[in-house]
Formats: C-alpha cells, sequence, structure tokens
C-alpha cells in the first residue's frame, strides 16, 4: 500500500491547465477525426484543432457535463478543450472537473455559459503529481467498472424485455 503525506496545494486551474476555444468545422472535409460539442461527438472530419488528449467543458449550453476527448479531436466553438499543463495527471483533472458545480460560475441571463477566465479562476486543490497518478487510475478504474456494468445491467433488462 501507498501512503502520501504531502499537503495538496489551492491554485487556479490555469496553472495546471491550457483552456482552449473550439473552431468552426464546416471548411473542412469529412474524415476519422472526431468533432465535439457540449452534446458530445457531431461527425468527422480530415483534420484534428488538438493532438492531446483533454477534457471538454461547454462555452454555451451543456455547461456542467465535462467529458474525458481522446486525441487527435476537433471541438466547436460551443466546446472549450483543456489541457493538462506538466505532469497533470488527465484523470485526476477529469475527477476534479467533474467535483466543480459549473452552474454556479454561468455568467449567462439565458443560455448557460462560461468564459475561459471564468474556467482559469476557479481554485481546485490538487496533490503532487505520484498522488494524482495513482488517484487518477483509480477513478478510471471505477468508471470502466461501473460501465461494464451498466452494459451488463442494460442487456439483462433488454433480454428480460424480449422473454415476456
Amino acid at each position: 500500500m501507498v501512503f502520501f503525506t504531502d499537503v495538496w496545494e489551492k491554485r487556479p486551474i490555469k496553472k495546471i491547465a491550457s483552456v482552449n476555444g473550439g473552431k468552426d468545422y464546416k471548411h473542412l472535409n469529412k474524415g476519422d477525426i472526431p468533432v465535439y460539442g457540449t452534446g458530445g461527438y457531431m461527425l468527422s472530419v480530415d483534420q484534428a484543432l488538438s493532438q492531446e488528449d483533454g477534457i471538454g467543458i461547454g462555452r454555451k449550453g451543456t455547461i456542467n457535463s465535462p467529458y474525458i476527448l481522446r486525441a487527435p479531436y476537433w471541438t466547436v466553438d460551443t466546446l472549450f478543450y483543456v489541457i493538462p499543463k506538466g505532469t497533470q495527471d488527465i484523470n485526476f483533472l477529469y475527477a476534479i472537473f467533474q467535483r466543480v458545480n459549473w452552474k454556479k460560475y454561468d455568467e449567462s441571463t439565458g443560455v448557460p455559459s462560461l468564459s475561459k477566465q471564468t474556467i482559469n479562476a476557479v481554485e481546485v486543490t490538487t496533490p503532487t503529481q505520484a498522488e494524482q497518478e495513482l488517484i487518477g487510475t483509480m477513478f478510471k478504474q471505477l468508471d470502466n467498472l461501473i460501465a461494464v456494468n451498466q452494459r451488463k445491467l442494460s442487456t439483462k433488462t433488454r433480454n428480460k424485455k424480449f422473454r415476456t
């Protein structure tokens, strides 16, 4: 068993990640690179906006549902993509992004909205890189286990409906 005794540090997101804006994809050709918006996958194009894994978080619309983006990908202008800086672990950063109440930072009077400046200013607490990797791996394994069990449950439910 591994024990960590280092104190976690509170810092703004801008110190641990780069927040990048998505762009219009309509000038691109069809291809194998997925394009993501706030609702998830949209279509595929022939160029990537990023070659690094990141976290997608809505700029407009669905701002409270971050998700992992596996490189290569393109994001539209309503979706930010956040790239961990230096040795920051993406799985740990994703777990942090899931815990932030992004609706609390909504800047709109209509459609929910976030700005790059707002995301950058949100303060989060992070451990050392080694501890981040261990925690991030644990959360990823839990997410995978949950997904497998949800698929099993879904299959059982479908099979049960066909038998009745």
